[in-house]
């Protein structure tokens, strides 16, 4: 299951280049607006831990343009005992443009130390698994 309110962009004249395609590093930007979103739609918990960035990475199929309307589809890729992956898929149209992978690192606020994914978390997440 994907996100309930997927974010939607259109691409702006800053984030294209002299071919006249979007530069690949906005397409890590909107994936991390997305996750961000993604994200916001969980009420924050006690237990919640902090997360730090782990990997990033992303597949282009197809360039985005100027003015492109872009609507993204944020799934969990993968939970594991200390993190959590995600897939932000990118679509114009029903064309799928891009796949950024991120993973993001459970670790505790103050020190820093990875720690275990809370299981209420890992329950909210199992829903969102592709």
């Amino acid at each position: 299951m994907s996100q309930a309110n997927p974010y939607v962009f259109s691409v702006p004249f800053r984030d294209v280049g002299m071919r006249g395609e979007m530069h690949s590093s906005a397409y890590l930007a909107y994936a991390e607006e997305a996750l961000g979103q993604f994200w916001a739609a969980r009420a924050p918990q006690a237990s919640d831990p902090a997360f730090c960035v782990s990997k990033v990475s992303c597949q282009l199929h197809k360039a985005l343009h100027f003015g492109d309307e872009v609507k993204t589809s944020v799934r969990a890729s993968k939970i594991g005992g200390k993190t959590a992956g995600f897939a932000v898929l990118m679509y114009r149209g029903e064309d799928l443009v891009a796949e950024a992978e991120i993973v993001w690192s459970a670790c505790d606020a103050d020190s820093g130390e990875p720690v275990p994914l809370p299981e209420e978390l890992r329950d909210w997440l199992y829903q969102y698994l592709e």
